[in-house]
């Protein structure tokens, strides 16, 4: 008898934006389990900007009414940031890390 494990992966009912194309650094990839980084993609996508700044926060709010680009910051274990960063038009969704934008 083989066990079957799945990833349950919560996807918001109604996303106040679309991702796009989701996309990742190597670096990124090599620090963030799969787990989290779908735990981060989905924070950012319902809206909480993790460790961004009062005006960064504020910038992205606005962002989902004006269509700019939309910067969330997250930390690994280890304390190193991450960030996610949604184009303006939405069409994609980079991981990264900051040093590399």
């Amino acid at each position: 008898m083989s066990l079957v494990y799945r990833r349950v992966v919560e996807v918001p009912v109604n996303p106040p934006f679309p991702l796009g194309q989701v996309v990742a650094t190597p670096a990124a990839l090599k620090l963030v389990p799969p787990e989290v980084l779908l735990q981060w993609l989905h924070r950012h996508q319902t809206g909480d900007w993790g460790a961004v700044g009062p005006e960064d926060w504020a910038a992205n709010d606005r962002a989902l009414t004006d269509g700019d680009r939309l910067l969330s910051s997250y930390l690994t274990e280890g304390g190193i940031k991450v960030w996610i960063i949604t184009e303006w038009d939405r069409s994609a969704t980079t991981v990264l890390l900051p040093e590399e934008y």
